[in-house]
């Protein structure tokens, strides 16, 4: 049983880690914290300067090189606060933060994972998941290391809690990777693997030089974000799939050591203040966050403040890094979770990590016809028009749909990202 102190706010760490203490996520198990809801910070935001004594630079124009973080403030007992996300870990020199990819630099937060990749592969869009945007076609996909969230569940830890990250990083800027997107013919970049956020500097960079050469981005992430991160990093990301691990702060809490308000104000601010197109996913773990009465909780509050048309997709849990005891998520539980979305006024439902034919099929919400059939990430049937519409009730399909979907299926192919390096 986890006890809670009701003074500490998000789970913020008042003492950070010295960049040779263990990963955080080793007492993840015993962080205690007391939840309140998000509150944006009242300071103003500059571009912070590194002390003249510092061994890091203004920017990463050097390949492997930490970048500043844009989002801190220096205390008036020394520490610098990182304010990227509601940790707000208040680090002293030479400490790093609970992600631990960002540290302090004499005086000055950096990203030390900035332009330092854990590899690239091009991957079927439909594997984020995005169900509604460009399917069929391949994307560029690439993460980093390091996380801050604590998920006792994580499906990739040995990326998102690696402590050795640099001893086989891959080096990559912006442009190296537009260079790699086009020359492999991905019409699109994926920040994804570990959560984008953690390297939200990286991610908007790229972002900004894929932009300029009209190649798509999408950020794949468990939206535990700050308020003031939020559109910075949002301006610049075409699509993203935001994880809603479960309905209730209890779990949030002693399953992943974040809150779920914070995650939430993210989805609300994607879907409803930018022009990122959004699809959310729930891993279903039994006994954990698949109850009824959470669902039904969950798929309301998506209804009411993102509206009907944003697609959810349950995906099946198999037992994993501390949840190696926990059975994995049997499909009937998965069908069941989708009747109970359909039941409270969703229109995109989907399944994930399981076969399932009609999980994996766009239905027409007016009448009913099969529009874009799957098998796993394949593209099995496809009917709608070239302006996203059913053509047999004319009914319009939310989402960003190319005149003929992509071709490249399920297939995962790891690319060389050395053969594109300026």
């Amino acid at each position: 049983m986890h006890e809670h102190d009701t003074t500490s706010s998000h789970g913020a760490t008042d003492a950070g880690q010295p960049l040779d203490q263990p990963h955080p996520d080793e007492v993840a198990a015993t962080m205690r914290g007391g939840f309140q809801p998000t509150s944006p910070f009242s300071h103003t935001y500059e571009h912070p300067v590194a002390r003249r004594d510092s061994p890091v630079a203004e920017s990463a124009d050097t390949v492997g090189m930490p970048m500043i973080g844009r989002w801190q403030h220096r205390l008036a007992d020394g520490r610098v606060q990182c304010d990227l996300c509601p940790r707000g870990c208040k680090l002293r020199d030479g400490q790093r933060g609970f992600c631990f990819v960002r540290s302090n630099h004499g005086g000055v937060i950096m990203l030390d994972t900035y332009g330092r990749s854990s590899g690239f592969a091009l991957d079927p869009v439909e594997k984020k998941p995005l169900n509604h945007w460009h399917p069929g076609t391949p994307i560029l996909s690439f993460g980093t290391a390091g996380c801050n969230s604590g998920c006792q569940f994580c499906q990739n830890w040995d990326i998102t809690r690696s402590r050795v990250w640099d001893a086989y990083a891959v080096d990559a800027q912006p442009d190296d990777i537009v260079r790699a997107a086009r020359g492999c013919g991905a019409p699109s970049v994926a920040f994804t693997y570990n959560d984008s956020i953690v390297f939200a500097e990286y991610a908007i960079d790229t972002a900004r030089a894929c932009r300029e050469h009209g190649i798509g981005t999408v950020a794949v992430t468990a939206g535990y974000m700050s308020a003031c991160a939020r559109p910075e990093f949002y301006r610049f990301m075409d699509a993203a799939n935001i994880d809603l691990k479960g309905f209730t702060e209890d779990f949030y809490w002693h399953d992943t050591g974040t809150h779920l308000a914070d995650v939430l104000a993210t989805i609300d601010y994607a879907v409803n203040a930018t022009d990122t197109w959004v699809e959310l996913t729930t891993l279903l773990i039994p006994g954990h966050n698949d109850d009824d009465k959470t669902l039904h909780a969950e798929c309301a509050w998506i209804r009411q403040h993102c509206g009907r048309d944003v697609p959810l997709h349950f995906s099946a849990f198999h037992p994993d890094y501390h949840m190696r005891d926990v059975p994995a998520t049997p499909k009937e539980r998965l069908l069941h979770a989708r009747r109970i979305a359909l039941q409270e006024g969703l229109r995109y439902v989907y399944t994930g990590n399981v076969s399932d034919h009609d999980g994996g099929t766009t239905f027409c919400p007016s009448c009913g016809a099969r529009l874009i059939e799957r098998d796993w990430y394949d593209i099995t049937g496809y009917r709608l028009t070239e302006d996203g519409q059913c053509p047999d009730c004319g009914a319009v399909i939310p989402g960003v749909w190319d005149a003929h979907p992509g071709t490249f299926g399920g297939m995962h192919l790891p690319v060389d990202i050395h053969r594109y390096l300026g």
